[in-house]
């Protein structure tokens, strides 16, 4: 509370500062605060008469009704209050009145009625901008800022609509726009006033449950673009902590009215929350804010409400922004682990940690998390094994440390699944591959090597585990029937042992793959519970099987007799090995019929029947291997998206990028052969680079890092230039005889790329 105090102090300072008619406190029980002044008994009546047409008979009524109801009546000297504590009785008890007296009882200030329009406000700002004479637009930002009542009647479309709903907040959002684009082009004097006010909004102590119309003031001001300049953070920090602190039901309708903003507004904000985040965390001068201790709040509450801006985004459809335009690039240089054990330790309590909000988290942190937390489980492990071998007084073999997986190359999936079935228990620890004949210490190639020629044997079509669906161009699990699923559970083993090694794999799954593999994201502690039984929609069936998914599309929508032209009852046949067999979705399914009713119900059941329950088996396999390896609350943190990148790498190639990054040993960057090398491969088609980048890395994937974090390097061979260039897979590592011309490099770098494989040329 110290901290939260001191934090506001300053604040308060700047409020002191302030004019008077902005230092003013609200008088006791004003409620909402309206900033207008009291009115008389006299003007009141002015007002009452000036709508006796509009009131007709109802006149009588109308004065009674504001007489007793008005807030500011209420504490005039003219008249009496009705009794005591009147606001806080009608608040409990209004709801028992009798209709006649209820409806004279507004439950919040009337908002007063503002006409000015966008246009009007343009045409005022342009003629303030061409004479100098700004006293118009002055005093529109001095009183449409003053209070959250003004703020309403300036840009709520209906002053006193309700507007209760998260279809629409009542805003009209083209004025706020308009009132926001011309606030930075205006004297600073008047940006200043616009500050002020809203220092004494936020400062006003509110009594009872928020309204709609707060909420409308919330959404408006957090879009204030005066909050991008750091000397504002302090003010930003109140309206983020006073937002951050809404109910779940409010935040719920600032979730739908943030996704109804533009996408360019949309990123505008989420980039300021962004770089608040870091600022705060970084600060450009150490005293630019107030020391952390004293406002520890500002970063929980600005992730919170970047939380509610990550809602809306995945609640759209399509969604506004990438997810990783959500990433926090700085957080990669905090302590991200002592903030994964705060995380761990204390789960989504108050003790605050970025991995309460994932999204944040680049996919680099995430997989750094993973690596380290499995580290420390492969460090337990080793020592484990050490202490066990010296207390029996046998001797320490330094290959305790490794998971030693020795293979030859004509049996390469049956020693594989053997060595890796038998060793279990050393997955953790650091991958070391040897094949049986050949010379050679894995420093990297030999390992990417193994990984590359096992992956293209289990994917093979011929060999039935999986079926390539040419139309989605992916892979996915084979419905055969059979007694031992091992071959699956190596395949999630080997993706596992990839994301701890950093191994990008050439693999080709539907998203909805890593769905399922998240579902759970940690093992359940109960061997029998359901695995990977992620929910399916038709959606998710369009990523494998696209014809049959419009095909059941076309089902939902027909507009005939279903059970008549279709024929179709609750039961589906399946080729499995040549034979076709017949499944009954639900008991009795080949006698039950699919009518207009059932339809959807039908849809549902053969989707979740393709996609689950028959290739089950198949994929509990496939999910126990994966997770035998990266077990870890870490994948609690990752999206299906992530998990992907973590396993394939990214196929998005930036050469240009490489380029950059490209180290050298024996040319320099300015020598002809590099300036070749370079231009030839900037000319490359995909497909080329895509080589090149398999011939000399052993993959053709980008590591989560990006093309910096493969340390390409290009080194000089002297030989004669009738050679082709060679490369070292395990230190990505191109050697290049030192080429003449270019057509001779190029020409030279095709072939000895496009024929490549492993070590050496087939």
């Amino acid at each position: 509370m110290d901290g939260e105090h001191s934090a506001l102090s300053g604040v308060e300072r700047e409020r002191e500062r302030l004019p008077p008619i902005y230092n003013s406190s609200p008088p006791a029980g004003l409620g909402r605060g309206a900033k207008q002044p009291f009115p008389s008994l006299g003007t009141f009546i002015s007002t009452l008469s000036q709508r006796r047409d509009m009131a007709g008979r109802g006149l009588a009524g109308g004065i009674m009704g504001n007489l007793t109801g008005n807030h500011g009546l209420r504490h005039g000297r003219e008249l009496p209050p009705i009794c005591s504590n009147v606001r806080q009785k009608h608040r409990l008890s209004i709801d028992t009145l009798p209709p006649e007296v209820k409806a004279p009882f507004p439950s919040d200030p009337i908002i007063p009625l503002r006409t000015k329009t966008t246009k009007e406000f343009q045409e005022d700002m342009e003629r303030a901008l061409q004479s100098g004479d700004w006293r118009e637009v002055r005093e529109f930002y001095l009183t449409t800022f003053d209070s959250f009542i003004e703020i309403n009647a300036a840009f709520k479309r209906e002053a006193n609509g309700l507007f209760n709903t998260i279809e629409d907040s009542g805003v009209n959002t083209k004025f706020v726009n308009a009132v926001y684009d011309a606030l930075l082009n205006t004297p600073q004097d008047i940006q200043k006033s616009v500050l002020k006010g809203i220092i004494n909004s936020l400062l006003r102590e509110w009594k009872g449950p928020r309204t709609k119309d707060d909420l409308r003031a919330y959404f408006i001001l957090v879009q204030n673009p005066q909050y991008s300049s750091t000397s504002t953070y302090v003010i930003y920090a109140h309206l983020l902590r006073q937002i951050a602190a809404l109910s779940e039901a409010d935040h719920h309708f600032l979730v739908h009215w943030f996704k109804k903003l533009s996408a360019r507004r949309f990123r505008q904000l989420v980039e300021r929350l962004l770089q608040f985040i870091s600022t705060r965390l970084f600060p450009a001068e150490p005293d630019e804010f107030p020391p952390l201790s004293k406002c520890a709040w500002w970063i929980p509450s600005a992730t919170k409400v970047l939380s509610l801006f990550n809602a809306a985004n995945s609640v759209s459809s399509p969604p506004i922004m990438s997810f990783t335009d959500f990433y926090n690039i700085t957080l990669e240089h905090i302590d991200f682990m002592e903030d994964y054990r705060t995380w761990q330790n204390y789960g989504n309590s108050n003790r605050f940690s970025f991995c309460q909000f994932p999204f944040i988290l680049s996919t680099a942190v995430k997989k750094a998390i993973i690596q380290k937390d499995s580290e420390q489980q492969m460090i337990s492990q080793a020592r484990q094994s050490l202490v066990s071998k010296v207390s029996r007084r046998q001797r320490v073999d330094m290959n305790l440390l490794f998971l030693n997986i020795k293979v030859r190359r004509a049996q390469l999936l049956s020693d594989s699944l053997d060595e890796l079935t038998r060793k279990r228990c050393d997955l953790k620890k650091k991958l070391r591959v040897t094949f049986v004949g050949e010379a050679g210490l894995d420093m990297g190639g030999l390992t990417k090597e193994w990984f590359l020629l096992l992956v293209r044997q289990i994917f093979h079509t011929d060999y039935g585990m999986f079926t390539y669906m040419k139309d989605s161009r992916c892979h996915w699990f084979s419905s055969w029937k059979c007694d031992n699923y091992s071959e699956f559970q190596l395949v999630g083993t080997l993706m596992g042992l990839a994301v701890y090694n950093s191994i990008a794999l050439d693999i080709h799954f539907p998203l909805y793959c890593y769905r399922k593999l998240l579902t759970p994201p940690t093992v359940p502690c109960d061997q029998n519970a359901l695995v990977g039984m992620a929910n399916a929609t038709l959606d998710d069936l369009q990523q494998i099987m696209p014809e049959l998914a419009h095909g059941l599309g076309e089902l939902l929508s027909y507009e005939g007799n279903v059970e008549e032209d279709f024929y179709l009852t609750f039961q589906v046949f399946q080729e499995e090995m040549g034979v076709v067999k017949s499944y009954n979705l639900k008991p009795g399914g080949d006698k039950i019929p699919v009518t207009k009713q059932s339809r959807k119900e039908y849809v549902q059941l053969y989707v979740d029947f393709l996609l689950n329950k028959s290739i089950y088996k198949q994929f509990a396999a496939f999910y126990h291997g994966f997770h035998s390896v990266c077990a870890s609350d870490a994948l609690m943190l990752l999206r299906p998206e992530e998990v992907e990148m973590l396993v394939c790498g990214s196929p998005e190639l930036d050469m240009s990028a490489l380029q950059k990054a490209a180290q050298y040993e024996g040319y320099s960057k300015t020598d002809a052969t590099v300036r070749c090398f370079w231009d030839v491969v900037l000319a490359f088609p995909l497909e080329l680079q895509k080589k090149l980048l398999h011939f000399a890395t052993g993959s053709d994937r980008v590591p989560v890092g990006g093309m910096a974090d493969l340390n390409f390097k290009i080194a000089k061979i002297d030989v004669p230039t009738d050679w082709l260039p060679i490369s070292h897979t395990c230190f990505n590592q191109i050697c290049l005889p030192p080429y003449r011309t270019r057509k001779e490099l190029k020409q030279k770098l095709t072939i000895a790329i496009s024929n490549a494989e492993g070590f050496g040329l087939e």
